[in-house]
């Protein structure tokens, strides 16, 4: 169940980034005032900002370590609330680098921190409490 309803949060936020980066793409070809060497341009300068995604944003937590997947690059966190985002506390999978999931074992107290995308969040920092 716990998969799944990752499946969906990422599936979402796909996407979401889809709906934006047409828009991007429409107000492009709207401006037609500009040459077309300096619309290739601007387009080429809102994709690279799009790979930025604007709806990125940090945020702190603290939580148990419930489960360890190195091989799906997860850490699964019972955490309490996270007020950036706007979740109640739960228990949720989040994808860590490998450096970041060796560091922790089931049954850790932890503090940790997110990029948040939408409804998915990646743990960006984790460190035993």
């Amino acid at each position: 169940m716990k998969v799944h309803a990752l499946s969906v949060l990422a599936l979402t936020a796909a996407l979401a980034a889809c709906g934006s980066k047409t828009e991007t793409n429409e107000a492009a070809a709207t401006n037609t005032a500009a040459p077309a060497a300096t619309e290739t341009n601007a387009m080429a300068g809102d994709m690279g900002n799009m790979a930025m995604s604007p709806t990125a944003k940090m945020a702190k937590g603290t939580g148990k370590v419930t489960a360890v997947d190195k091989a799906a690059g997860t850490i699964t966190l019972d955490h309490g609330p996270i007020a950036e985002a706007n979740w109640p506390a739960m228990t949720m999978a989040f994808k860590a680098a490998p450096a970041l999931i060796d560091s922790v074992k089931v049954g850790d107290e932890v503090n940790f921190e997110l990029k948040l995308d939408g409804n998915a969040g990646e743990v960006t920092a984790i460190t035993k409490q």
